[in-house]
């Protein structure tokens, strides 16, 4: 909840945890150059390089989108914007630009139907996950779409908001769950809401009915007569209410780390964070050297949490590109945020739980702050359109008691302190009324019915959206093809070679890829320590 569910101060779906920042180019770029006009294989313009409109909305080839660094994927591809009402229904309102790339086949011959991304989010920008695409073979033998969502990075207006990635940093120094930083956490969102207003932002039109209106206008400006959904995260859920809504013109959609319209929400975050630490746990304890070096590792875990929320650890790290000492303060709640993203890094995790509990939180602590502090945790995600997927769609159709409940019931032995604030998604209810947009129609959490070929495919160590959601949405898709890629983490896509190999072939024959490479897949070696 990107590569990925959220924004930067709630470990989204569609995010990353790393263990340090990545080294970023100062400034901001404008990636590459408007292209010579190119041709299709059938003789017309290739896609995106004419002209062209649909109702409202419009597309005129130009530079390609700004990324906040070099994206080597998108050299060489064809861009331009998609200019759309801000609120449709309105004639004559505020428009809206979107940033397009299109990244043409590998293989020079692309088939007539390309594939369109769904990025990661709420709030990724689907341009900054180029690399991500390119390098799985996603265009091998199609061309590859990316369009900006709205308020997205490359968008205008992008609606980023400094004020809350300056809390995100400085809330490491915080204790995660307590009352004080609630109230600062809601602070940072009501700025950030006020600063986008104040612009002109009509707020209540950033969500996910709207971006997939827009790609349905995309689709037809760029005059395709079918394309390809691939969504990862967020991307599925956005996939699948565009699935619902707007089915013309699909092939084939695939979902990668699923997150149903029908259930988002913060009760969703307890029940899919319980499904990725036990198959990372129960990896563990079928590795002989792993289950020696760190028995019964969930009563390990559980304990940390308890002990944690009574006696919170603070301590200092070293951040690259920050001189001065970091501090972080790890209590329960981020014990539970961390292991959430860190199964990214599964070889290391039992040893880090087992550190910490031994009195040595630097590896943890460091692994927290890495991902909020520097360089690349600032800008980038637009809240913006994050809070009006949470405070439209999700929010306004479960209760908190709800989402305590579901909380208690995946993990019983968890304070209260840490249950009052779901995994990903802390004080959630105060943004939202902080926000003040209307919840959307009812209708948005209506499941999504469809005879079009789906690839539904979960990661065994998910903790952002657990697998269980993949069986959940095949159920309504009845030409549906659903898989779990063992021993990955959230969005297989981006980390297996088997997961990117099934995709690949879903595309050839959507409704019999090659999911065979599955058997042969092998747990991580996880880390001992050094031997005596």
């Amino acid at each position: 909840m990107a590569s990925t569910v959220l924004p930067r101060h709630r470990r989204r779906a569609g995010g990353r945890l790393r263990a340090g920042p990545a080294a970023v180019a100062a400034g901001l770029l404008v990636t590459g150059l408007v292209a010579a006009p190119a041709h299709g294989t059938d003789g017309g313009p290739a896609t995106g390089s004419a002209a062209g409109t649909a109702g409202d909305a419009r597309y005129a080839p130009g530079p390609c989108p700004r990324t906040p660094e070099p994206i080597a994927a998108l050299k060489g591809a064809r861009c331009g914007t998609l200019t759309v009402p801000e609120k449709r229904g309105a004639p004559g309102g505020r428009t809206i630009a979107l940033g397009v790339a299109v990244v043409p086949a590998a293989s020079g011959r692309a088939k007539p139907d390309p594939v369109v991304w769904f990025a990661g989010g709420p709030g990724d920008d689907a341009v900054g996950e180029a690399q991500m695409a390119i390098d799985g073979g996603l265009n091998r033998d199609r061309d590859v779409i990316f369009m900006s969502q709205r308020g997205t990075y490359s968008a205008d207006p992008a609606l980023t908001c400094p004020v809350v990635d300056e809390f995100n940093a400085r809330a490491v120094g915080l204790a995660y769950d307590a009352p004080s930083t609630g109230r600062l956490h809601v602070d940072a969102t009501r700025t950030c809401r006020d600063r986008l207003a104040a612009g002109g932002a009509a707020l209540a039109s950033y969500d996910s009915t709207e971006s997939a209106a827009d790609y349905a206008d995309l689709r037809r400006a760029l005059g395709l007569e079918q394309w390809n959904v691939f969504g990862i995260s967020y991307g599925t859920d956005l996939a699948l209410i565009y699935l619902r809504d707007h089915p013309e013109g699909i092939r084939s959609v695939g979902l990668d780390g699923v997150l149903p319209p029908s259930t988002a929400g913060a009760a969703l975050t307890w029940a899919g964070a319980r499904e990725g630490f036990d198959g990372l746990f129960r990896a563990c304890a079928a590795q002989p050297a792993c289950a020696r070096r760190y028995p019964d590792l969930p009563a390990t875990f559980d304990r940390l949490v308890r002990q944690l929320s009574a006696r919170p650890v603070t301590t200092t790290v070293k951040v690259p590109g920050r001189a001065a000492p970091v501090k972080v303060v790890l209590d329960g709640g981020t014990l539970v945020n961390w292991l959430t993203s860190a199964t990214h890094l599964a070889e290391g995790v039992p040893r880090s739980l087992d550190e910490l509990a031994h009195g040595r939180p630097q590896r943890i602590a460091e692994q927290w702050a890495g991902g909020k502090v520097g360089p690349q945790a600032a800008g980038r995600i637009a809240h913006g359109l994050a809070y009006g997927v949470f405070c439209r769609e999700w929010v306004p159709f479960e209760s908190r008691d709800e989402a305590v409940r579901a909380g208690r019931e995946a993990f019983p032995s968890f304070p209260a302190a840490v249950l009052e604030q779901a995994p990903q998604l802390p004080f959630l209810s105060g943004d939202c009324d902080a926000w003040r947009v209307p919840a959307a129609p009812r209708s948005v959490r209506d499941v999504t019915r469809s005879d079009v070929p789906t690839l539904v495919m979960s990661a065994g160590f998910d903790a952002q959206t657990g697998a269980a959601n993949g069986p959940y949405v095949a159920r309504t898709l009845s030409r549906a093809t659903v898989v779990t890629i063992p021993y990955v983490a959230h969005v297989a896509f981006a980390a297996s070679p088997c997961a990117q190999e099934i995709t690949r072939s879903f595309l050839d024959a959507p409704t019999a890829p090659r999911t065979g490479c599955v058997a042969g897949l092998r747990p991580p070696e996880f880390d001992t320590g050094p031997t005596a």
